[in-house]
């Protein structure tokens, strides 16, 4: 009876033994679960910190000129700076996607499968994804807005430089039309460089002074009359042989010699080849 019961009492306590192993193998497993749980969703909550924390959205980035000087303000140092803010968005966006797929990893790898958990993570993803979208987009914002920048400035170069031909052109015909040619020299010079020639008379006498009308352009000085009016010549006295109107000039007598002032510019260039001969 005393064996009997004395085996039985060992086969009780051995039992007692299994079930207390099992107790605490069981809370055991359910620590270490609730710590997983506990500690995936302190990640999940990091990472959806950090998600927030990329703003793509209107004011994050400023891309969107309202005129012509805004988009003109796009230049190389504005873009480097919403391409550095880009760039820092990408390095974030990485490093989350990172952390989502180590947090995966660590879930898998510890057989943890709950539904509220694989939940979560999957919204992770989906918010992750709409970042790179958006980010994706600004980027070609701005190259877009940049190929726009490069089109105005080329369109306003080239404004400016057709402005700028066409002052010139304007330059240049104003100083043709304003400009004469005129040389100072006595009869003799004249003649024998071929700008007079005297003709008719009798006997050598009562010949007239007329212009050949072979002008050598190294013989004449150029006058803007739009700028100068006054022809200086060093003789006490001239004669204009040229046919400028008698109206739009006239001659003064200053010291020792003579100065021809252009009263009326336009009447006086109608003939653009002036020739003085001092006496």
């Amino acid at each position: 009876m005393i064996i009997l019961l004395l085996g039985t009492t060992v086969v009780l306590f051995m039992q007692n033994r299994k079930t207390s192993a099992a107790y605490a193998e069981t809370k055991a497993a359910e620590e270490t679960a609730r710590t997983q749980y506990v500690e995936a969703f302190n990640a999940i909550a990091e990472i959806q910190d950090s998600l927030s924390a990329i703003a793509v959205g209107e004011g994050a980035v400023s891309m969107q000129p309202q005129s012509l000087s805004a988009e003109q303000r796009l230049t190389q140092p504005t873009r480097s700076q919403v391409m550095e803010s880009i760039a820092l968005l990408n390095a974030s966006i990485q490093r989350t996607k990172t952390r989502i797929g180590d947090l995966e990893s660590n879930l898998k790898a510890n057989g943890v499968k709950i539904a509220s958990l694989q939940h979560m993570v999957k919204r992770l993803k989906s918010s992750l994804a709409e970042k790179e979208e958006q980010v994706a987009q600004l980027s070609g914002q701005v190259d877009q807005l940049q190929t726009q920048v490069t089109g105005l400035q080329a369109t306003v170069q080239s404004d400016q430089d057709t402005i700028v031909a066409k002052n010139q052109a304007i330059e240049e015909k104003r100083r043709e039309l304003g400009t004469v040619y005129y040389v100072i020299g006595t009869k003799s010079e004249l003649t024998k460089s071929g700008v007079i020639e005297s003709k008719g008379g009798v006997l050598g006498l009562g010949k007239t002074v007329q212009l050949t009308g072979r002008f050598d352009s190294g013989l004449f000085t150029a006058l803007d009359t739009d700028q100068e009016t006054v022809i200086h010549a060093p003789a006490a006295k001239v004669r204009v042989i040229s046919p400028q109107p008698i109206t739009s000039y006239e001659l003064r007598i200053e010291g020792n010699q003579v100065e021809l002032h252009i009263l009326d510019p336009a009447e006086f260039r109608k003939v653009k080849h002036v020739v003085i001969m001092t006496a």
